[in-house]
């Protein structure tokens, strides 16, 4: 074949390996094990250019360790459950298993393509029975060591999907997929008891070596351990049962400068005054209609309404504080309860503006300092500051410092007693939908909530379901729902939340070792395949996905599912940049911008010679039509060109722009390295030439760096070392012998990144069997060290010459050849020079 023709070679080269099983995963005493798993996707239909990116990457890894001697798994499955299959069923008529499994078995087929070194024996969604009815039975072991447990709790409700929603569901105080304004509600919800291990979580994170500092800076925040003061204030004239409010505080340095008590709507007290208070009543309403997001309690206006009702300050009796209720405390965060202090909490501060309560400070930034706040001052905890109302004798201190001594103050005096908190809450895992795992429990009227018996799990969706009517299809579906008690026997109804689609991603990685059994894990594959050694994702999951993966960890440790080596399951984390592309946009009606497809644009100007506005670098998006079909780059350039260029690029870390000159150069460089192979086939086979210890030396060294590179995650520097490779092979005048050794090493070199080339050359150059499979090639350190050095030669500081000199030459010849050259002699000009100094292998400096 005298051209470059990905179109022929890659589907044979893909047929070959899954003829041969060579990526089929199979437990071995005779090699060691290498786990990689790239974070998998949700079936929406399109694989996309960063999908594209994501898996490459993986799969360069997974190659590289094959080829070094590893037994390597590399699985692959469908994030499957959740509300947009839901919302396409409603938009389209049809049913959200059909278009699940559609969508999967298209992206399956825009996949394959790639050549991804994946098992595709051990696939599954998660909406397969088998692999939620193994979820099913991990819940009822979590039930039964206390890990899971169902209480009453204020969420955020979707009033249009008619469901409860997460925080990060949650946008600008709106539902992600209906966009309607999120309500607070109280409903009776089941819970994963994560905030057990708030500090086995957090302590754990210090021995996450190969992790990003950032993702564990952020895992750390979210976690948010502190330290402060529970207390009390004892109310005035408060209905009976609320003589006190409990509070706790991270800054009891600020007590003095209190002014109100807030309570959230949700607080018992608030709940207990609004049954016979309209006007109460009215607003707790109305601030029920917020979410219950940081976000949007921070955007939102803070409200509140006072009670009448007074506390008295604990450290003078005759100090009263108005009780408000405000929209922005919610019942989750500590007591549910705070002190407001204006003039050191700017949302303190905003409030007490504006309802006219008084702002007084308790530390200024300088003895001086106008203690009239015009703002809050709000320095960070480790700032010395100058404290005119403190609890310890000296007057500047740090945060810090002032709060451990009014909570020993305090402690002291019996006012309260210094505590550490955790900003992590317990994970509520019910959701109000359809399409997701059932809960295995049925409710009784006898015997209350029951576990559902394991022999009778799955328990399964019903096909039969209608969504012409909003909400949960699961309540008003009564031949699914309504069942026998297992422990009684009684009529009884089933659970009809299902879980939230973070539970079935928190565990998916240790069902891949053993993804076909019947019970959620087997032991034996457990210990052998797990940890995950490399694990590769966006930063967006750098918080819940990944938190919520350790905590089920533990509780299948716990429930005897993992060994306790997987109490972290993941070894090494990579999150990978995204691929970008320029936005091609024109101004439509009342200003709105129209996006155009790339295909549609060509010099900046529509086919009818329209300019477009290019925004660049932008992320790649349905909505602004600034997508690439790597389907379309596969039939016009190959996968392999795909791989090349989305790895070559940028540093994988970060994002790369994708652009269609930069494929076409790819396309190029493949088809140069093609015809080097070619020419080097036609060669005489015993043909001699020059440079062929020059030609090995510098091959070795791209293994060298090469191997360095690929280690390190530094694909773009790999690859760089490669595009040099080429162009010193290219010129090349050594002998065939030399040649051919060059480009199959370049070949093995090049296999991870561009498979279905390699694989050809490979075979084109007589290499045995497969590149995938061979060795991976070892560097010769005594062909990284130069034989040869070139030494620049400086006379009084000014670089005159240089010369080419045995690397281990002594310091008394190089001299003398040094002072024989002939620019040395005639900038003399017959002067005897003062003194010589060689340093090896760096400089000859000459002082005349």
């Amino acid at each position: 074949m005298s051209r470059y023709s990905p179109a022929e070679i890659e589907s044979r080269w893909q047929a070959a390996w899954e003829k041969d099983d060579i990526f089929k995963a199979v437990r071995s005493a005779d090699k060691p094990k290498y786990y990689v798993l790239e974070m998998f996707p949700y079936p929406s239909g399109r694989i996309h250019m960063g999908h594209v990116r994501n898996y490459t990457m993986g799969d360069v890894i997974a190659r590289y360790k094959i080829a070094t001697g590893h037994n390597v798994l590399h699985p692959m499955g469908w994030d499957a459950f959740g509300m947009p299959a839901e919302n396409a069923a409603m938009a389209i008529g049809g049913h959200p298993k059909d278009w699940t499994y559609g969508n999967i078995a298209d992206m399956r087929g825009q996949m394959k393509p790639l050549g991804l070194s994946i098992d595709w024996s051990r696939e599954f969604a998660t909406c397969d029975p088998e692999y939620y009815g193994q979820q099913q039975a991990l819940f009822l072991d979590f039930l039964d060591e206390g890990l899971v447990y169902r209480k009453n709790a204020i969420v955020n409700w979707d009033p249009v999907d008619m469901t409860v929603l997460a925080n990060e569901q949650v946008e600008a105080g709106r539902g992600w997929r209906s966009g309607a304004l999120v309500e607070r509600r109280e409903l009776t919800q089941w819970f994963f008891k994560i905030s057990d291990h708030s500090e086995e979580l957090l302590n754990a994170l210090d021995s996450l070596d190969n992790w990003p500092a950032k993702v564990k800076l952020m895992q750390a925040n979210w976690i948010g351990k502190s330290r402060g003061l529970q207390f009390a204030f004892s109310t005035i004239d408060a209905p009976d049962g609320f003589d006190r409010i409990e509070v706790y505080t991270t800054r009891p340095d600020t007590l003095l400068g209190a002014s109100f008590v807030g309570i959230s709507p949700d607080h018992p007290l608030a709940k207990t005054l609004e049954r016979d208070n309209p006007e109460i009543a009215a607003f707790c309403a109305e601030c029920r209609k917020g979410g219950t997001t940081e976000e949007a309690i921070e955007t939102a206006e803070k409200l509140g309404l006072d009670t009448g009702l007074r506390v008295r300050h604990p450290f003078d009796t005759s100090w009263e504080l108005p009780i408000y209720i405000a929209n922005f405390i919610l019942m989750d965060y500590g007591t549910g309860a705070i002190f407001g202090c204006p003039a050191h909490d700017q949302r303190d501060f905003e409030f007490a503006t504006k309802y006219g309560l008084p702002i007084t400070s308790t530390f200024l930034p300088s003895e001086d300092a106008d203690p009239k706040v015009t703002e809050a001052y709000v320095p960070a905890k480790s700032e010395r500051v100058y404290y005119n109302g403190g609890f310890a004798g000296e007057k500047w201190q740090t945060g810090d410092e002032a709060i451990a001594a009014a909570i020993e103050a305090c402690e002291t005096q019996g006012v309260g007693q210094g505590v550490t908190k955790y900003r992590l809450r317990d994970w509520g895992l019910s959701r109000q939908r359809y399409w997701g795992c059932p809960i295995p429990v049925v409710h009784c009227e006898a015997c209350g909530v029951v576990p559902e018996k394991k022999e009778n799990l799955p328990i399964e969706l019903p096909y039969d379901v209608s969504f012409d009517t909003p909400g949960n299809p699961l309540d008003r579906h009564p031949t699914w729902r309504d069942c026998a008690c297992p422990s009684c026997g009684a009529p009884a109804q089933r659970e009809t939340d299902t879980m939230d689609t973070f539970v079935d991603s928190s565990w998916y990685f240790a069902r891949f070792t053993a993804p076909h059994a019947d019970t959620p894990t087997v032991m034996e594959d457990a210990e052998y395949w797990m940890n995950v050694d490399q694990y590769i994702g966006g930063i967006e999951h750098a918080i819940l996905h990944l938190l919520y993966s350790r905590f089920f960890a533990r509780a299948m440790q716990i429930t005897g599912h993992l060994p306790k080596k997987a109490i972290e399951p993941f070894d090494a984390l990579f999150t990978q940049g995204m691929v970008t592309h320029e936005i091609y946009q024109t101004e439509g009606e009342n200003g709105r911008p129209v996006y155009h497809l790339p295909e549609d644009v060509t010099d900046g100007k529509l086919a009818d010679g329209t300019a477009v506005e290019i925004i660049p670098s932008a992320k790649m998006s349905k909505s602004k039509k600034n997508v690439v079909d790597p389907l379309g780059i596969i039939a016009s350039y190959g996968a392999d060109t795909a791989r090349w260029f989305v790895l070559s690029d940028s540093p994988p870390e970060r994002d790369v722009e994708w652009t269609a000159s930069g494929a076409e150069a790819a396309y190029k460089h493949l088809g140069r390295v093609w015809n080097i192979s070619n020419r080097i086939t036609e060669m005489v086979k015993d043909a001699s030439g020059d440079g062929d210890d020059d030609l090995l030396r510098a091959m070795h060294k791209t293994i060298h760096d090469v191997t360095m590179g690929v280690e390190s995650f530094g694909f773009n520097a790999a690859i760089a070392k490669l595009y040099a490779f080429t162009a010193t092979l290219h010129k090349s005048k050594a002998g065939h012998a030399a040649q051919r050794e060059a480009i199959m090493t370049l070949a093995q070199l090049m296999a991870p990144m561009t498979p279905h080339l390699s694989e050809e050359i490979w075979a084109a150059q007589g290499g045995a069997g497969l590149v995938t499979t061979a060795p991976w090639p070892k560097a010769s350190e005594k062909m990284l060290v130069d034989d040869t050095v070139t030494l620049p030669i400086q006379i009084n500081g000014k670089r005159r010459a240089e010369i080419q000199v045995p690397a281990d030459m002594s310091k008394e010849e190089v001299e003398k050849i040094a002072l024989s050259h002939e620019a040395v002699i005639r900038t003399l000009d017959g002067a005897t020079p003062k003194k010589v100094i060689v340093v090896p292998g760096r400089i000859v400096n000459v002082v005349a």
